[in-house]
């Protein structure tokens, strides 16, 4: 089959896709239309399917007749807690809800894979799992999918996904991103409480001052990665929201923060939370305060395989062309927990690039109210998806 044809003839089905799936924005764990609407189209085509994660997550499968491998195809379904302001005649019907990171085009494209794979299914050597999950922006999906055994019967050999829009820079529309190793940043939250003691603010020495404690906290976990980590070693930490007080003449009794911190590799991660947590608690206690610290792990590093990366590359140039395919220079410091699929199965992640601009000129980046895309580049989404599957089943060795 002429993957990239095909695609092309069905791309009018993957976009009203996309658009049905715009209307209906659902966050987290909690997809019910959107799982209703994904199940329905894998029935009219005829493919077998069962719901993980309280119903609402989907795993499809297509082949099987012949002995084989097995790849897995992943999209993720949820969106966010944004109030879309596109104006688009398609536009989210629930107030607060918004498909603004491209999740409606993902599953859109998987579903175009899937449409393409089951008409070549008596040629499949092996199975095509599709994995469509909730929870990807947060709380996270794909773990408790691979917890409820998405992985196995049959079990997975390897993982393919792809991320449309500019999430990984801006690149001309049309074309894709590849990474070889570390492609995603690991994403995890930290929360701060310093505990003082508060009082009236015109006498600061009768009191102990969270606020100017927290301040503090600040510039020293700020060091952690100007003085403490290697400068080519890359690493984030940002504070991304500080609460205390209730007026302008009371110290509070607590102050507490939130933020995140990105790294590319699991050892730099750790040393990051503990000397997050060792400046926090230390720092207090220079001023007479107290710092409980809370450090979580959300998304582990998006690592693509080598081996996996260098085959699914050179299958997009056969669909696309040499010009049309890119290798990103850097990794970027967005989290995304298709990393835990990768974890479990070698595999790789692809970005689709084509954000699109408004009227005025502006291309609105992702997480915005304004955000959309290039419906036209969707069938290059599908053909790549489910070109990447059927070879790797006809293969003998990546």
């Amino acid at each position: 089959m002429d993957f990239l044809k095909r695609a092309k003839e069905i791309e009018d089905e993957i976009i009203h896709n996309r658009r049905e799936l715009h209307k209906i924005p659902e966050l987290e764990l909690n997809l019910p239309k959107t799982v209703q609407y994904v199940c329905a189209q894998l029935h009219e085509m005829d493919i077998k399917h069962r719901l993980l994660v309280n119903g609402n997550a989907i795993v499809a499968e297509v082949g099987g007749k012949n002995s084989g491998k097995c790849i897995a195809i992943r999209a993720d379904m949820d969106a966010l807690p944004i109030l879309e302001e596109t104006g688009l005649p398609f536009a989210s019907t629930h107030s607060g809800k918004m498909h603004a990171c491209g999740h409606d085009g993902h599953t859109a494209m998987a579903l175009g894979a899937a449409k393409l794979l089951k008409e070549k299914e008596n040629e499949l050597k092996g199975y095509v799992k599709f994995f469509f999950q909730p929870g990807e922006e947060i709380p996270g999906g794909a773990k408790p999918m691979i917890d409820e055994g998405c992985m196995e019967n049959p079990k997975v050999d390897a993982v393919v996904g792809l991320h449309e829009g500019a999430v990984f820079g801006n690149f001309p529309t049309g074309t894709i991103a590849y990474k070889k190793g570390a492609m995603m940043a690991s994403m995890d939250r930290f929360k701060i409480t310093v505990k003082g003691r508060g009082g009236h603010g015109a006498r600061p020495t009768d009191f102990i001052d969270p606020i100017a404690t927290i301040s503090e906290i600040n510039m020293g976990i700020q060091k952690i990665i100007s003085r403490e980590i290697d400068p080519t070693t890359a690493a984030l930490i940002s504070v991304c929201q500080i609460h205390g007080g209730t007026s302008q003449n009371i110290i509070p009794e607590t102050v507490w923060e939130e933020g995140t911190v990105r790294t590319l590799d699991e050892k730099t991660r750790d040393f990051v939370e503990k000397r997050l947590t060792e400046i926090s608690q230390n720092i207090a206690r220079a001023y007479n305060a107290e710092a409980e610290v809370l450090y979580e792990r959300f998304y582990p590093v998006v690592v693509n395989d080598f081996a996996f990366t260098e085959f699914a590359k050179n299958i997009a140039i056969d669909l696309f062309g040499e010009e049309k395919v890119l290798e990103l220079p850097v990794p970027t410091m967005g989290g995304e927990d298709i990393a835990f699929f990768l974890q479990k199965a070698p595999g790789t992640y692809f970005g689709l690039n084509n954000l699109k601009k408004d009227k005025t000129g502006v291309a609105h980046p992702h997480h915005s109210s304004k955000f959309d895309v290039e419906e036209n580049t969707f069938y290059l989404g599908t053909a790549l998806l489910a070109a990447v599957a059927y070879r790797f089943l006809s293969e003998e060795e990546v």
